[in-house]
């Protein structure tokens, strides 16, 4: 963000259209979900995907941009221009907080590894009969989920995860991609989209919630406030870049997830991108 050529010209742009040093604040910023730290993933992640343009001789056949991924992806799609994307990233952002500090303010979103499915659906069953409310946000991979609920079920739910050998990781606050925010879907397509025009993506994007192939600026739109109210599933989006032919993915951005996991690993050829990759490749080149 500091150093990088991409990253500071970006950060410039950034700077201009927020108004402020993206950089004083979002060393100050205490989550990751603020309106600095969502606006310098999004440089990150487009930062080094222009290197790995620049440093890698292949064409993209598509890109998908599971969860916060997806704004990225839109972007390097060429269906919303930068300095767009990075006023709707602040807006949504400031949305969200006004929603939650009246709305679900009891709903957290708890992360789970080494869970298989038929365990985790016998957890959710007894949750179920105790009349404790619960929605799957995410499914990364056949043993790792993402489930919101009310707080006050998550110590139970983690003691019943561990009990079938499972291992509960971090859980969010906020939480996110759940049925029940159709009231925020609904508040950032009436406050913050209606005021932003998509184009067609000049590159197919692979929608993280059912794998489907979106090409027009209608479903660019709808995908990003899907997000709101549709889990991410995606071995849905695993097996979609396979229809498409794909055999290797690049992985551009901070990732201890998405590329790491065994439906990703098993399927593809997976490169990292990150400054070494990029500057080690001999037809690096930056202008």
């Amino acid at each position: 963000m500091v150093t990088n050529p991409c990253a500071r010209r970006l950060r410039r742009v950034a700077d201009d259209v927020l108004g402020y040093s993206l950089m004083d604040l979002y060393r100050e910023a205490e989550t990751d979900y603020s309106e600095y730290s969502q606006v310098a993933f999004l440089i990150s992640c487009l930062a080094l995907a222009e290197q790995a343009g620049h440093a890698f001789d292949t064409e993209p056949v598509t890109c998908a941009g599971p969860s916060f991924g997806g704004k990225t992806a839109v972007v390097y799609a060429g269906a919303l221009a930068f300095p767009e994307m990075v006023l709707l990233v602040a807006r949504l952002v400031r949305c969200e907080e006004q929603y939650f500090q009246v709305e679900h303010q009891d709903v957290v979103t708890q992360s789970i590894a080494r869970t298989p499915w038929a365990a985790l659906q016998e957890i959710l069953r007894a949750m179920t009969e105790k009349d404790e409310w619960h929605d799957i946000s995410c499914h990364i991979d056949d043993d790792f989920f993402m489930v919101s609920m009310r707080a006050a079920s998550v110590d139970r739910f983690r003691k019943d995860v561990r009990a079938a050998g499972g291992l509960p990781l971090y859980t969010m606050r906020p939480p996110m991609h759940s049925a029940a925010f159709g009231p925020l879907r609904r508040k950032a397509e009436d406050e913050v989209f209606a005021d932003f025009r998509f184009d067609d993506p000049r590159l197919p994007i692979i929608a993280d919630s059912d794998g489907s192939v979106v090409r027009t600026a209608d479903g660019v739109r709808a995908m990003l406030l899907d997000g709101f109210v549709r889990a991410v599933h995606w071995p849905r989006a695993v097996q979609s870049m396979k229809g498409l032919g794909v055999t290797k993915v690049y992985i551009a951005g901070p990732d201890s997830l998405f590329g790491r996991v065994r439906c990703t690993t098993r399927n593809f050829e997976v490169v990292p991108i990150n400054l070494k990759t990029t500057f080690r490749s001999r037809s690096y080149a930056m202008t």
